[in-house]
């Protein structure tokens, strides 16, 4: 391991905003997301693969009175964005750190008011399905942890991902699709995202890739 991932694994285990392995409040979280890390009552927001965590930063910066949770596996990742939350004094922006597929040990039923998930991997084989973050397993794993009425974005520059998923949630009775567009920037949702993009999005756009936009929530 590289030295410089040494040094921000390290940094992890001080932030306060990381929530990882190791760490009491890892434990104790599920549930506990306003009291025991925000200290106030305000909706929580979650995004899923969150990377270099400039989605859920850009967003705490924006929407002040709303607690933002960047979730991935990745601590030289997550690194990135709880630093520049603590440069900037962003007290509303945590991640955690640990493997989607195990989300629910870490919300409470409820506990979400909105999700989002940007830029997944795309898991093109068909044996892969299941590790697909919009497949049928992940979709039951988020309907029990939103709030009644919580919306979910999705966005990816994948078509065969995006189409996959456009046709599972409009196929399922308990889901309302509030829109969707295979060019975003182009679309009535673009504002959706409040001009900010990630490394990632930046790559995919500058390159002429279309990104699509998919909105829906439970019912």
């Amino acid at each position: 391991m590289s030295r410089r991932k040494l040094v921000r694994f390290a940094e992890n285990e001080q932030n306060p905003n990381v929530i990882q392995f190791g760490k009491p409040i890892f434990e104790e979280i599920r549930g506990n997301w306003n009291e025991k890390q925000f200290e106030n009552q305000n909706p929580i927001v979650v995004e899923l693969a969150c990377g270099r965590g400039e989605f859920t930063v850009g967003l705490g910066r924006v929407f002040t009175d709303q607690n933002f949770i960047g979730v991935d596996i990745k601590g030289s990742r997550i690194w990135k964005g709880s630093s520049t939350a603590t440069e900037e004094g962003i007290h509303n922006v945590a991640f955690l750190r640990t493997q989607i597929q195990q989300l629910e040990k870490f919300f409470a039923g409820g506990e979400i008011s909105e999700l989002w998930i940007t830029f997944p991997d795309p898991y093109p084989r068909e044996g892969d399905e299941k590790r697909r973050l919009t497949s049928p397993r992940f979709l039951e794993m988020y309907k029990a942890m939103l709030k009644a009425g919580g919306i979910v974005h999705f966005k990816t520059d994948n078509t065969d991902l995006f189409n996959y998923s456009l046709e599972l949630v409009q196929s399922r009775e308990d889901i309302e699709v509030i829109g969707f567009t295979s060019d975003f920037y182009q679309s009535e949702w673009k504002d959706d995202h409040f001009g900010i993009k990630t490394k990632y999005e930046k790559m995919f756009s500058d390159k002429g890739e279309k990104i699509k936009y998919l909105k829906f929530r439970f019912v």
